[in-house]
């Protein structure tokens, strides 16, 4: 099989790592060659951070240049756009709509761009966009918006949906089981 790219972005305490985790468990148990690599910027004071999930038959790098990624998963708006130029051509960014304001907006010195989405839409790219944060609430956390992210990812994927469940079993605490298998329902079925 073709070597896929998934981009996994976000900004610190997100649960990205948590996602990759999870994208990785499950692919390994499907069988693929898998390699996952993480960027942390300034990850715990809310600095981007990203997650590189290669998978195929066999994979030799887990980065991913810019036009490869077969798929952006983006925990933010503006985190999308700052790493678009790494989609492919017929590439999709599935996204949540949630706004976490950067520091320059926060100060005052610059505006957050409300149209960030409309302009990727613009200019060609398939967007999937959910209000995850709205999604994992109904679940029961708000902390569920990657989950509900995974959900969606699922889509476009045939791996059965309780080979997701199964990952989500071995990945999060016995505690938030429940909570996740509901988040992921409603990402999967919005």
């Amino acid at each position: 099989m073709e070597t896929k790219n998934i981009m996994i972005v976000g900004v610190g305490g997100q649960g990205s790592l948590l996602a990759s985790k999870l994208l990785g468990r499950l692919l390994v148990d499907e069988g693929f060659d898998v390699k996952v690599s993480e960027v942390h910027g300034m990850s715990q004071r809310g600095g981007s951070v990203v997650t590189y999930v290669k998978f195929g038959d066999k994979v030799y790098s887990p980065v991913i240049e810019e036009g490869e990624a077969d798929f952006i998963v983006s925990f933010e708006k503006l985190e999308a756009a700052r790493y678009i130029k790494n989609l492919k051509k017929d590439g999709t960014v599935i996204v949540n709509t949630q706004q976490i304001d950067p520091m320059p907006v926060i100060i005052g010195s610059e505006k957050y761009p409300e149209t960030v989405l409309d302009e990727m839409q613009t200019k060609g790219v398939k967007v999937d966009a959910v209000d995850a944060l709205s999604l994992a609430s109904e679940a029961g956390s708000s902390k569920a918006c990657n989950i509900v992210l995974m959900g969606k990812l699922a889509k476009y994927f045939d791996i059965p949906y309780e080979k997701w469940e199964d990952a989500i079993a071995k990945c999060v605490k016995p505690a938030f089981i429940d909570i996740n298998k509901k988040a992921f329902e409603l990402g999967y079925n919005n």
